[in-house]
């Protein structure tokens, strides 16, 4: 019998920052992240390939999500150093598939997928976690991610004040200039992440440091963090005694115990255990294990992207390709 033809849709950035709306996605992931907790999820750890020159790796992430049900695989290569030459560190694709037969349906740019539905994430934690009358946010890093998170902030959850730090001064303005064109009330550039910090409810780390940047005594007590840049064991954003002191929470546990360098290092260290992580943010939100017990609790969200949040955020953006007829269609 012959085989219908393998139509797929190809889904370029601008596309996917289309039809991907942060509402919709906060909600999303959300449901996502309740459903990684409860074990109705396929999510084997990110894998990487380092490349023999430079330090540049390729990485793929396969993960499939119960409800809704759907699955894909994301495909990104990993070299630091293209910020310089104005091009994304993280570039590559998400191939997203049907569930009844298992046939592509989709390909889509990663790098747009990726940060918004990772900026949703940080939206969700903060929702469970920060104080409700938080009104300051501190972005601490002026890429993609940084960008990301002031959208999706100012669509879900806006702040009134909005404080931005970069190592380049010039990259922070930029970001800064952004953040008010995005509609922010009132933005401040620090000169120090120690000045971000000092006045902020919510604090959110999108860089791409290797080394601590933020410490324990920069921190006042009652903040929440999102610690997002870092992503292998050899990096971390925080330093141990910020990790000690905080009630902290991750997107998926496993993946914490392998990749999550701040939390590593203070095991290492001897300053926590793995007992240290309270619980998944899918426990907070199900109910399950609880938040914030205080207004002076120092809340920490450990963010290592989790496969479940990619699939799921495809599939809006595929489902609402085909309602407005985006994308390219090829038959394979």
């Amino acid at each position: 019998m012959q085989q219908p033809p393998l139509e797929l849709r190809v889904i370029s950035a601008r596309e996917v920052r289309e039809l991907l709306p942060f509402g919709e996605c906060v909600a999303a992931v959300k449901q996502a992240m309740q459903g990684v907790s409860a074990g109705n999820v396929l999510m084997p750890l990110r894998q990487f390939m380092s490349l023999p020159s430079g330090d540049g790796k390729l990485a793929w992430m396969p993960g499939y999500l119960g409800e809704p049900e759907c699955f894909g695989i994301k495909l990104l290569s990993l070299f630091p150093g293209n910020p310089r030459v104005g091009l994304s560190s993280h570039v590559g694709l998400y191939v997203l598939y049907e569930s009844a037969h298992g046939r592509p349906v989709a390909i889509m740019e990663a790098s747009a997928l990726t940060a918004i539905r990772t900026a949703a994430a940080s939206v969700v934690a903060t929702l469970a976690l920060a104080r409700p009358d938080s009104s300051t946010l501190a972005i601490l890093g002026t890429g993609e991610e940084a960008r990301s998170h002031i959208d999706a902030f100012q669509a879900v959850r806006p702040f009134e004040r909005v404080i931005v730090w970069g190592r380049n001064p010039d990259a922070a303005r930029e970001c800064a200039e952004y953040a008010l064109g995005a509609g922010c009330a009132h933005v401040e550039v620090a000169a120090s992440v120690a000045a971000a910090a000092a006045d902020a409810d919510v604090i959110c780390t999108v860089t791409g440091s290797p080394t601590a940047i933020l410490f324990g005594r920069d921190v006042r007590r009652g903040t929440h963090l999102c610690l997002v840049g870092a992503s292998i064991p050899s990096s971390r954003e925080v330093d141990d005694d910020l990790v000690t002191l905080s009630r902290y929470f991750v997107d998926y546990r496993g993946s914490a115990l392998a990749q999550a360098g701040e939390l590593l290092e203070a095991i290492k260290a001897g300053r926590v255990t793995e007992a240290h992580i309270l619980g998944e943010i899918g426990d907070v939100l199900s109910g399950s294990v609880p938040g914030r017990l205080a207004h002076d609790d120092v809340t920490v969200y450990k963010s290592l992207g989790v496969a479940a949040q990619d699939p799921v955020s495809a599939l809006l953006v595929y489902r609402h390709a085909l309602e407005r007829g985006l994308g390219t269609v090829a038959e394979l």
